[in-house]
């Protein structure tokens, strides 16, 4: 079952749905924004931006997407077959993929690959582009932003904004990163925070700092996002 769930055929059609799915939110939910207003000199200007929202928020994510279709927006997304059918649904929707993820000791190839992606990433927003992450995904834990995305903001030199996206009446599921999928005619809330800024010589240390600092922000602005849609908020699993 999981090799024919992985097949090319599976996938596309899975991407489809979700494509379509997501779309479907976007233009039935009545959206309303809080603090939008952070992010509009960059919106408005030409500087990059790195924007990250939890990968639990996948399916509500093109709540985001009038805003970010005003810049050269890409999405950083998992090379994995699991990965295939979300790139091919966020293409639909005008974010191309970058695929990018951590090579395994040994492996040389896809070192390379994972090289290559990163620099892409961060010459695709040091240039003025917009990068969408999910920096807990695609495996977890549960909001817990992973070293990759603030290092891209770091060596590109451009702001950070986190998303908390909720909606209500929603279906969320029971796995590790309680994926919420909104129900159509709904309420549906963003709540934006930033520009957030890693400094340049940044050490690990430092890192670790600002990533315990901001998975609480961004959970933060994300339990504020249930809040204003009247959901109450279930508690992250890790």
């Amino acid at each position: 079952m999981k090799k024919l769930l992985r097949s090319d055929a599976v996938q596309a059609l899975l991407g489809w749905l979700l494509g379509g799915y997501i779309r479907l939110i976007l233009a039935t939910v009545r959206w309303t924004h809080e603090n939008l207003e952070c992010v509009e000199p960059v919106l408005a200007g030409e500087a990059g931006a790195v924007a990250l929202f939890w990968h639990g928020r996948i399916p509500l994510c093109l709540a985001t997407a009038p805003q970010w279709w005003r810049k050269n927006t890409k999405a950083l997304i998992s090379p994995s077959s699991d990965g295939q059918f979300i790139a091919t649904a966020l293409e639909m929707a005008g974010f191309p993929g970058i695929r990018i993820s951590t090579a395994k000791p040994g492996d040389a190839a896809k070192a390379r690959q994972a090289v290559a992606a990163f620099r892409e990433a961060i010459n695709h927003v040091a240039e003025g582009g917009a990068l969408v992450v999910t920096p807990d995904g695609p495996r977890g834990p549960n909001e817990v932003i992973a070293a990759g995305s603030l290092q891209i903001a770091r060596r590109s030199k451009q702001p950070v904004f986190l998303m908390g996206i909720a909606a209500n009446p929603a279906l969320q599921l029971g796995g590790w990163d309680r994926m919420m999928f909104a129900l159509p005619f709904g309420r549906g809330a963003v709540v934006w925070e930033g520009p957030l800024h890693v400094p340049p010589a940044a050490d690990e240390a430092a890192i670790a700092a600002l990533i315990a600092d901001w998975s609480a922000r961004l959970s933060a602005v994300t339990r504020r996002a249930e809040g204003l849609v009247g959901r109450t908020p279930r508690s992250k699993r890790h």
